[in-house]
């Protein structure tokens, strides 16, 4: 008993970062058998979320739940919350996404298109560390990063306007920035 104790302990302390979910890999990372995870799950201490994440029941339950579940579910260290998904939790613009969109590094491989859930985009892009942040402890592209995506996937212009000055009005941008995504965003739409 003392045993899963400790188990239940180490997961716990990564699940308060992750809005209560541990992955497989978390547990391959503490050295925990993943099999321990289907134990404690049959058991009532884990519930399974998706493939390889699990969360703890007595985590209260908050309306970002999804978000992170999705950005573990990719199992990829590196993946953010990206382009219209980023654009609507950084509140830079009123876009609605009907999808939420994720970010993973571009490999040789990718997840089998079958497997994706339907309500999930993903993006294959090498994103440079600059352009990696945090929402909420969830990890998300910059705002900078949101806006250059946004411009590339086609988003109105007049959303990506708003999204340029809602960046720049809250510093999370700069003049010379502003500028540049401006221009960006005019070359884009003047075709």
């Amino acid at each position: 008993m003392f045993h899963h104790m400790t188990v239940r302990d180490e997961l716990w302390d990564v699940a308060i970062d992750q809005y209560g979910f541990v992955t497989a890999a978390n547990a391959r990372d503490l050295g925990i058998p993943v099999v321990e995870l289907g134990k404690l799950a049959s058991r009532g201490k884990l519930v399974r979320a998706s493939h390889g994440v699990y969360r703890f029941p007595q985590w209260p339950v908050s309306d970002r739940d999804h978000l992170m579940e999705a950005v573990l579910w990719t199992k990829d260290s590196s993946a953010v919350l990206s382009h219209d998904t980023a654009l609507d939790v950084l509140d830079l613009c009123d876009i609605n996404p009907t999808k939420l969109h994720l970010t993973i590094p571009k490999r040789r491989w990718g997840l089998q298109r079958q497997s994706v859930p339907a309500t999930y985009v993903i993006h294959q892009q090498n994103l440079e560390p600059s352009e990696r942040g945090w929402w909420e402890q969830i990890p998300c592209v910059t705002a900078a990063a949101a806006i250059r995506q946004g411009i590339t996937a086609k988003v109105r212009p007049d959303l990506l306007r708003q999204a340029i000055d809602a960046a720049a009005g809250r510093g999370l941008i700069g003049q010379a920035e502003t500028g540049e995504l401006s221009e960006q965003v005019r070359k884009a739409f003047s075709k």
